[in-house]
C-alpha cells in the first residue's frame, strides 16, 4: 500500500513537471517573439531581412531534430531539458545584448534558441509519454495546451513590458534567468524515461526512418502537419509585425492581438479532445480550417483594427489542433509510430524554415499584411489532405 501511494506520489510530480517543462518552453518562445519588432527596429531591418534573421530559429531547430534522439537517449529527459535550459537562457542572453551589435549576435543567439527548443522539445514529449502511460490516461494534449498557456503567460508579460517601457535586454535576460531556473528545478521530480528513450532511439534508426520516408500515408500526414505548422508559425512571428506596421497601430495593440491569437489556439488545444473523440479527427479538423481560412481573411482584409482582432481569434482557434492531431495520425500504429513521426515533424518542420522568408520576400513586395494570403492557400491544400488523418484500421496497420 505504501509503496502505491509513493508511486501515485511520484506520478503527479512528474506530470507537474512535464507541464512547467512545456509552460517555461512556451513563455521562453513567447517572450522573444513579443520583441520582435523592437528587435527589428533595433537593428533596421526590412521585412525580408527580418525573415531572414527568423530563419536562424529554425536552423537551429532543424539541427537539433534529428540529433535529439540520441541527446535523450544518452542523458535522458531530465538531464536534456537542464542541458537545454542553460543554453536558451545563454542564448537568450546572447539575443538581448546582441542586437545592440548587429545582426549576427542575434542570429547566432537566435539558432542557440532553436536547438535548445528543438532537443527540449523531444525530451518533454518523451517524459509525457511516459506519465501518460503510468497514469493510463490520454493526457499529452492537456500538455501541449500548457505550452500554449506559457506562450500566452509570455505574450501578456511582454506586452507589459513594452508598456513599462522597459528595455528588450532587461526583459528577455530576467525572463531567461527565471524560466530556466524554474524548468531545471520542476524537471528533478522526472520519472526514468529507459522504455521512451529506446523508443526514441529507435525512431532515428536509418532502416525504418528511410522506409517511412516512402510510404504515402505517412508524407501525406507530413504535408498536412506543414500546413497548419506554416499557419501556426506564421501567427507567431508575423501578427504584432503586420498590425504594427500595416493597420498602423501602437506596439501595444501589436502583442495584443497576437496574445488574442495565442489565447485562441490555447482554448482550441485544451477543449479539442473531447470534440475529436465525439465527431473525429476529419470533420473536426475540416471545420477548424475553414475557421482559420476565416479568421485569416478577415485579419488580411480587414478595414480597421477590431477586425484584425476577431480575425486573429479565429485564425488562432482555428489552427489549434492541426499540428497535434497530426502527430496523432502519425502515431496510430504503435509499432511504427516512432519512425512516422519522426517523418511527419521533419516536414512539418520544413514550415518554420521556409516560412518567415517567404512572408518577409511578400512583405516588401505586397506587405506583410497582404502576404499572409500565402498561409490561405496552405489551409486550403490541407483541408484536401484531411482524409489522410483518419484513423488506420486496426487490421491494416502493418
Amino acid at each position: 500500500m505504501a509503496d502505491t501511494v509513493r508511486d501515485d506520489t511520484r506520478v503527479r510530480a512528474a506530470t507537474r513537471g512535464v507541464y512547467i517543462a512545456f509552460i517555461g518552453s512556451g513563455w521562453a518562445m513567447s517572450s522573444w517573439a513579443t520583441r520582435i519588432p523592437q528587435v527589428r527596429d533595433g537593428l533596421e531591418l526590412t521585412p525580408s531581412r527580418l525573415g531572414l534573421v527568423l530563419l536562424a530559429i529554425a536552423a537551429g531547430s532543424i539541427v537539433a531534430l534529428p540529433l535529439a534522439g540520441t541527446i535523450v537517449t544518452r542523458l535522458g529527459s531530465r538531464r536534456t531539458i537542464t542541458a537545454m535550459a542553460v543554453l536558451l537562457a545563454i542564448s537568450m542572453t546572447g539575443i538581448a545584448l546582441g542586437y545592440h551589435a548587429g545582426v549576427v549576435p542575434v542570429m547566432l543567439g537566435l539558432f542557440g534558441f532553436g536547438f535548445a527548443q528543438g532537443a527540449w522539445d523531444v525530451a518533454m514529449n518523451v517524459q509525457g509519454a511516459v506519465v501518460e502511460r503510468k497514469l493510463g490516461r490520454s493526457i499529452m494534449s492537456r500538455f501541449h495546451a500548457g505550452f500554449s498557456v506559457g506562450t500566452v503567460a509570455g505574450a501578456l508579460t511582454g506586452t507589459a513590458t513594452i508598456a513599462l517601457h522597459i528595455s528588450v535586454t532587461a526583459h528577455l535576460i530576467f525572463f531567461a534567468v527565471a524560466i530556466a531556473a524554474s524548468v531545471i528545478a520542476g524537471v528533478r521530480s522526472f520519472l526514468p524515461d529507459t522504455e521512451s528513450s529506446s523508443l526514441t532511439s529507435a525512431a532515428s534508426s536509418s532502416p525504418s526512418v528511410r522506409s517511412a520516408w516512402v510510404e504515402p500515408r505517412t508524407l501525406l500526414v507530413g504535408l498536412f502537419v506543414l500546413a497548419f505548422a506554416f499557419a501556426e508559425g506564421t501567427g507567431v512571428d508575423w501578427i504584432a509585425v503586420a498590425v504594427i506596421d500595416d493597420y498602423g497601430a501602437a506596439a501595444t495593440s501589436g502583442t495584443l492581438t497576437y496574445a488574442l491569437f495565442l489565447a485562441a489556439m490555447t482554448t482550441g488545444r485544451w477543449f479539442g479532445p473531447g470534440l475529436l473523440d465525439r465527431f473525429g479527427r476529419v470533420p473536426v479538423v475540416r471545420v477548424l480550417a475553414l475557421i482559420a481560412l476565416t479568421g485569416l481573411l478577415l485579419f488580411v482584409f480587414g478595414p480597421a483594427l477590431p477586425i484584425a482582432f476577431a480575425g486573429a481569434l479565429l485564425w488562432g482557434l482555428g489552427t489549434s489542433l492541426g499540428f497535434p492531431v497530426g502527430m496523432s495520425a502519425a502515431a496510430d500504429d504503435p509499432s511504427r509510430a516512432a519512425a512516422r513521426v519522426s517523418v511527419v515533424a521533419s516536414v512539418g518542420y520544413c514550415a518554420f524554415l521556409g516560412g518567415p522568408p517567404l512572408i518577409g520576400f511578400l512583405g516588401d513586395h505586397i506587405t506583410v499584411q497582404r502576404g499572409l494570403i500565402a498561409v490561405a492557400a496552405l489551409l486550403a491544400i490541407a483541408l484536401m489532405l484531411a482524409n489522410a488523418i483518419r484513423p488506420l484500421d486496426p487490421s491494416r496497420k502493418n
